[in-house]
């Protein structure tokens, strides 16, 4: 299923507050505690130590782009394997709204950072290019028609435009986002980033034939020259539609390559963070709910690995997926969390979680161990985790959780803050995590959960935000547009 929340209009009305900043990023590269002590609770601007009675080496994935200055914010959770993790950076000041630009509809994505322009699609069909340092409206463009409410087939986004986040691609230099436009075309724009002109427009047709009853809400993955798009279906699971990915040459000419679910029904690829990239260009993405719970298993509530042409490479399913399937408890809720060593870490609306070999799935039943991560009163995870060395924060619905993975053991470190569901990042010896309810971005100790600050950010936020980490900024879409947040 898809999810959402109802949203209106607003008047564009950009506006800044340049207050300055200091660096805000991410988690030193030596040592992530595993095991620890409680440290000091939470103080404005200050930072307390514990000692760790072990540690463990934090390496990163390879990212699908090449290295990429600290500044920048290509893709969701900042590169091909979405990991949220930017590495290196001082620990963060005291946090300040440093700009609000508001853009006359809802930013559901990730904003983008592509040199010194943060580029933002939003509900009304519209992609802005903002200033980085002022949030001032350098450029935008309309590039469809979004579809009201009371022509949706169903659903609770209003309207609904550009849900998904977006990539940018250095070798052709654009930025694409897929666009609802109408009840049923899907298409997919490449806007220069520093003009705002569309030099790319395709229309993205679904293989299950039933375009108005896909909803595309995965985040846009870039891999082999060629851009996926994963599609699932409105909120509340109506019509006909059946879960795919689809790629086109992101240089424009070619044909396009697709893989269809193969259930009669459902079967949705809908986490926020979208399709995973892993260094030998496999594409995992997460499945829901597929056609019913008898009959033999038709690859739903799966993790499924995909050949960068998208021929199945492997599959993994719970043992209990029929009993998933009937009760709408999606394993799909969640993007895959690929570590660098090879395995993946899945957790879906029951909150358990799968460790598994990403080379080698293993089939209905073959994770290498699972084990609780979100409480069994909570609504399981949603959206993207960040994964720092074997450590994966997991966005839970009753807050953040962190999970250690060493050994092939699922071990829960700590719990976050009650509503800190948003999918979260780490930078500057930090994990940045927003309340979607009441518009919250908190900064926790990535060793202890303790909260080392909290700033409201003035208004609503969409349902599994995440932040973007730019040098001394954290960028966070809202209901309304960008907000950006410094330390000072």
């Amino acid at each position: 299923m898809a999810f959402g929340i109802v949203q209106t209009r607003s008047p564009v009305s950009p506006m800044g507050l340049t207050l300055g900043g200091v660096r805000i990023r991410s988690l030193p590269t030596l040592v992530l505690a595993i095991l620890l002590s409680a440290c000091a609770g939470a103080t404005t601007g200050t930072r307390s130590s514990s000692p760790t009675a072990s540690g463990l080496a934090v390496t990163s994935p390879a990212a699908d782009n090449p290295a990429q200055p600290d500044t920048q914010w290509f893709q969701y959770h900042g590169n091909g394997a979405r990991t949220g993790h930017v590495a290196g950076l001082p620990a963060a000041g005291r946090l300040a709204i440093t700009w609000s630009a508001r853009l006359g509809g809802a930013v559901y994505g990730q904003p983008l950072v592509i040199g010194t322009t943060v580029v933002a699609p939003t509900e009304t069909d519209e992609v802005y290019g903002l200033d980085e340092a002022t949030g001032a409206v350098r450029w935008h463009v309309r590039v469809g028609s979004p579809e009201p409410l009371s022509q949706e087939p169903c659903g609770i986004l209003n309207p609904l435009g550009i849900t998904s986040t977006g990539v940018y691609d250095q070798q052709t230099g654009l930025a694409y986002f897929l666009a609802q436009s109408g009840p049923s075309k899907h298409m997919l724009v490449g806007i220069d980033p520093a003009t705002g002109t569309v030099r790319f427009r395709r229309s993205v047709p679904t293989p299950d034939h039933h375009p108005a009853d896909d909803q595309q809400r995965a985040a846009l993955a870039l891999t082999n020259g060629r851009v996926y798009v994963a599609f699932g279906g409105h909120n509340g699971d109506c019509g006909a539609y059946i879960g795919s990915v689809v790629s086109v040459p992101a240089r424009g000419n070619g044909a396009e390559q697709s893989y269809l679910v193969p259930t009669a029904r459902r079967g949705g690829i809908w986490a926020a963070g979208g399709p995973v990239v892993g260094p030998d260009g496999t594409i995992y993405v997460a499945v829901g709910n597929g056609a019913g719970s008898s009959g033999p298993f038709d690859h739903s509530d799966s993790v499924t690995a995909l050949t960068p042409r998208l021929a199945l490479a492997g599959i993994f399913a719970p043992t209990n997926w029929r009993t998933l399937n009937a009760g709408d408890i999606d394993l799909g809720s969640e993007s895959p969390a690929l570590l660098s060593d090879g395995r993946i870490l899945q957790v879906g609306k029951a909150g358990v979680g799968y460790l598994l070999n990403a080379g080698s799935l293993g089939g209905v039943g073959g994770q290498i161990t699972q084990g609780r991560v979100c409480p069994a009163s909570s609504g399981g995870a949603f959206g993207g985790s960040a994964v720092v060395g074997s450590v994966v924060y997991v966005p839970c619905t009753s807050g953040l959780v962190a999970v250690n993975t060493a050994g092939d053991h699922i071990s829960v470190l700590w719990h976050g803050p009650a509503g800190t569901a948003g999918s979260p990042v780490v930078g500057g010896d930090a994990v940045w995590v927003v309340n979607p309810d009441s518009g919250g971005l908190y900064e926790l100790d990535p060793q202890t959960g303790a909260v080392h600050q909290r700033i409201s950010l003035r208004g609503a936020l969409p349902h599994f935000a995440s932040p973007s980490l730019s040098g001394d900024l954290v960028l966070v879409g809202t209901m309304t547009g960008v907000t950006a947040i410094s330390g000072a």
